[in-house]
């Protein structure tokens, strides 16, 4: 099958596979606070780091919400890991609230104060970590129409590690049950991970 997205033929594939394509996507649970102090916690799906040296995350938003709101004005955030036993928490924060709503909050999520950037995290996850923002790009098609799509970019400033999982210097991935987004309304948990030693020239 082949198929241009703007032709798919919906009688075959009523709904778009494209995120079922590009997944499993690790989730972006993104804590950021408004000039007002309102605190903002949403999961986003198109999320990744881009860089080691300094460590740089990236998340895209499909729209200019509250997150990219605040942001744009504190140039601060928080990415903490969504995990299998805050699964639940997390899908309650990707609730369409009222603007002003603490999200965190509503999903009954203690917050833990950050060390360096004023948004707090996820007490409950085991891993967090604190961001400046770089820079926010605005989204275009490759014909130059703008899109409501804005992608934020953060330098890792501060890493918040619960020390339970960290083994013989290794932080044990599989043993904090990281969730990621798949197709539709899919998720994906990890519970086992293999090795491959990358290969020389």
């Amino acid at each position: 099958m082949f198929y241009e997205p703007h032709t798919r033929d919906k009688a075959i594939l009523p709904h778009d596979p494209f995120k079922a394509i590009v997944s499993p996507r690790p989730i972006g649970w993104i804590t950021s606070i408004s000039v007002k102090g309102d605190v903002n916690l949403a999961p986003y799906s198109f999320f990744n780091g881009v860089n080691s040296r300094p460590n740089l995350v990236m998340f895209g938003s499909e729209g200019f919400k509250d997150s990219v709101r605040n942001i744009t004005d504190t140039g601060e955030f928080v990415c903490n890991l969504a995990t299998w036993d805050l699964r639940d928490a997390m899908n309650k924060t990707s609730a369409p609230l009222t603007h002003g709503v603490n999200e965190m909050m509503h999903a009954g999520l203690a917050p833990a104060p950050s060390r360096i950037v004023k948004p707090p995290r996820v007490a409950a996850s085991p891993c967090a970590l604190e961001c400046k923002m770089t820079r926010i790009v605005p989204m275009t098609t490759a014909a130059g129409e703008t899109l409501d799509t804005h992608v934020v970019f953060g330098e890792v400033v501060g890493i918040h590690i619960d020390e339970r999982f960290i083994v013989d210097g290794l932080l044990d991935t599989a043993a904090m049950k990281p969730i990621a987004r798949c197709g539709y309304d899919q998720y994906a948990v990890v519970t086992s991970v293999f090795a491959m030693t990358r290969p020389g020239a």
